[in-house]
């Protein structure tokens, strides 16, 4: 009877009953996973399952035993596998707030590359305490636990988001304060919360629009308090969208201390950055009746001509009207309440009075009630009309009298050599015409803004078909002028003439040498010298250029058709380039040898009738005066004779 009494006992302890209640405990566990080389099978993968016992004893979970969060191991070996452990199983609360996150909607759309648990909080088996600064969410290591992340775009991409506000973040006040070890400058956690971060589409998204005052409040609570019983903030409680909140001023992520020359509040870049958003354009007048053209009338005013020009003091939009506690002037608490005018006026202006706060600030505002707006609307009209008139009279009297003057000192001059011939002085005016047609089209069509364009009207059409009008001109006249050189005497005798040679410029450098005072005497010219020859293969080159960006940009869909389309990109920066090259060498170059060289001032007189004088003939072009001379002795008479070359006149760019 005993025997049976042992083996009863026996069977009683080998049973499955008797063996889950003698649980496994941490150091059980660790007999076996405390080796490195431990490995498992687990869906067909080899996978460590190694513990540095270390590391788990000094973890949040240090204190549990591994059968408290592997609840379904009971005995080894271990079949079949153990499950994945669910942390909801003791954080419920935080599960089901990750549950609601972007995080947890990106998983269940089969993104396996969105954050878990394990990717924010480190190891299972070393995951430590918040307040512990090796954990990768204590408080300073959160940005860069999340820039695991949001800073690597093969993560980003493909979710269809940006790893901009990462580094941005990592420039901003706030970033630059926790690199720097602040525990109190935001991360990231504190506005897009830690579990269930959500888009700022989602009403309950502690970034969602409305909510933004509310999440930037709770480090900045009495700024957050002033904004809510401002204008702005009374906006946004009725639940207007286009009132602004936080970021709309500062910035998102990139937010940087208001005395950041960078920052859109810095006080001399916050009427364009920041108020200049809302308050220029035309939207809240027809929305709200809010006048508009805040900043332009700003800036037009003594205050903004000031801050344009780098003063420090100037009034901006803030030193009036407030930072955070902006008011309407029609509330007694305002700053810009004619009750209240005197003291904010007065701390820029000491002794300000009740009359001197009476003008108006923003210049040119539109015509009012107020007298003195209506004064100066009719004096500003009528002295618009006395400029056009006075001054308009004093050009066309001068203008009649230089002319008259000119061409008395023209022909007072004897002038019997012919420069240009009549075909060559047609080129030249074709020419003429069209290049500088090309200029102010042109650049009207790029500054749409500028007083170029305001003088060819409102319409871009007109300045589009004007200007490839003019192009084609150009480009005609390139190819006639290719004809004239080829098909007729004269225009070979002025190919061969023009044709770069070793000479012109050893003549260059001997020419600046003798205005440098290092040579006595100036070398002698032929009938072309290099400055002839640069300006005319210049223009030959700029037509060259500007003819096929031109013609790629006007038919840029057929020439993507062949070439990729940043070609056409390209073809428009050089278009744009060659143009402010071409006017300035015109300008400077060209202008100066037949204006304003002392020796043919006004003008060389040669692209109007083709004649130059004999002593400009013999001091520009020495030895062409000696072959003329030489002509015209063995002609036997006195008799004009044509040297059959364009003149500089015809050869500008």
């Amino acid at each position: 009877m005993g025997r049976w009494r042992w083996l009863v006992a026996i069977v009683i302890l080998a049973s499955p009953a008797t063996a889950a209640a003698q649980r496994l405990t941490t150091a059980d566990c660790l007999d076996c996973h405390k080796e490195p080389t431990l490995t498992e099978e687990v869906g067909g993968r080899t996978i460590s399952v190694f513990v540095d016992p270390r590391i788990f004893r000094a973890s949040a979970h240090g204190l549990l035993d591994c059968t408290d969060c592997h609840a379904d191991v009971n005995d080894y070996p271990h079949q079949p596998p153990p499950q994945r452990v669910a942390c909801a199983a003791c954080h419920p609360d935080v599960q089901q707030s990750y549950d609601q996150g972007l995080h947890a909607q990106a998983r269940r759309r089969g993104d396996t590359r969105a954050a878990t648990c394990l990717d924010c909080h480190g190891q299972a088996h070393g995951i430590r305490p918040t307040d512990d600064p090796q954990s990768p969410v204590y408080r300073t290591h959160i940005p860069r636990t999340c820039g695991r992340c949001h800073s690597q775009k093969f993560v980003m991409e493909p979710a269809g988001l940006s790893t901009q506000p990462f580094f941005s973040y990592q420039e901003s006040v706030h970033g630059r304060a926790v690199a720097a070890g602040s525990m109190k400058a935001a991360v990231c956690t504190d506005c897009h919360r830690s579990h269930d971060v959500r888009p700022p589409s989602d009403p309950q998204s502690t970034i969602f629009k409305f909510n933004v005052p509310r999440t930037c409040g709770q480090c900045h609570e009495k700024i957050a308090a002033e904004f809510m019983e401002s204008i702005h903030g009374q906006a946004i409680r009725r639940g207007n969208w286009r009132a602004p909140v936080c970021t709309d001023c500062h910035g998102i992520h990139s937010i940087k201390s208001h005395i950041d020359p960078n920052s859109p509040v810095a006080a001399q870049r916050l009427a364009r950055t920041a108020c200049g958003q809302c308050h220029e354009g035309v939207r809240l007048s027809q929305e709200f009746g809010v006048p508009g053209r805040r900043v332009s009338t700003y800036y037009n005013s003594y205050h903004g001509l000031a801050t344009e020009l780098g003063s420090r003091v100037a009034a901006n939009c803030a030193s009036c009207h407030g930072v955070h506690n902006i008011l309407p002037s029609s509330d007694p608490r305002s700053t810009i309440n004619k009750n209240n005018l005197v003291n904010t006026c007065g701390k820029c202006h000491p002794g300000a009075s009740e009359k001197f706060v009476s003008g108006r600030i923003h210049a040119d505002t539109p015509i009012s009630e107020d007298i003195g707006s209506i004064v100066s609307f009719w004096v500003r009209k009528i002295y618009l009309w006395l400029i056009v008139l006075i001054i308009g009279s004093m050009a066309l009297h001068n203008g009649l009298l230089w002319y008259k003057k000119a061409v008395a000192h023209r022909d007072a001059q004897e002038r019997p050599i012919i420069r240009m011939t009549r075909q060559q002085r047609i080129q030249h005016v074709i020419l003429l015409t069209s290049f500088f047609t090309l200029v102010i089209t042109g650049f009207a069509l790029k500054y749409p803004d500028s007083w170029l364009a305001w003088l060819l009207g409102e319409s871009e059409a007109i300045r589009r078909v004007v200007h490839r009008a003019a192009g084609t001109v150009l480009l005609l006249l390139g190819i006639y002028h290719l004809g004239y050189i080829v098909a007729t005497r004269e225009g070979r005798e002025s190919w061969r003439a023009l044709r770069p040679v070793k000479r012109d410029f050893s003549d260059l450098i001997d020419t600046l040498s003798y205005y440098m005072g290092r040579r006595s005497a100036r070398p002698l010219l032929g009938a072309f010298s290099y400055v002839e020859k640069i300006e005319y293969w210049a223009l030959i080159w700029g037509t060259l250029v500007m003819g096929i960006t031109g013609l790629m940009a006007w038919f840029e869909v057929e020439v993507t058709h062949f070439l990729p389309r940043w070609t056409v990109e390209v073809a428009l920066t050089i278009h744009f380039y060659e143009a402010i090259l071409a006017t300035l060498a015109i300008f400077v170059w060209h202008f100066y040898h037949v204006v304003f060289d002392p020796h043919v001032y006004p003008m060389n007189w040669s692209w109007l009738d083709g004649r130059v004088s004999a002593e400009h003939y013999r001091r520009e072009h020495p030895l062409a005066y000696q072959e003329w001379v030489r002509q015209r002795a063995s002609s036997g008479h006195g008799g004009e004779r044509r040297l059959g070359s364009p003149s500089t006149s015809m050869e500008s760019p």
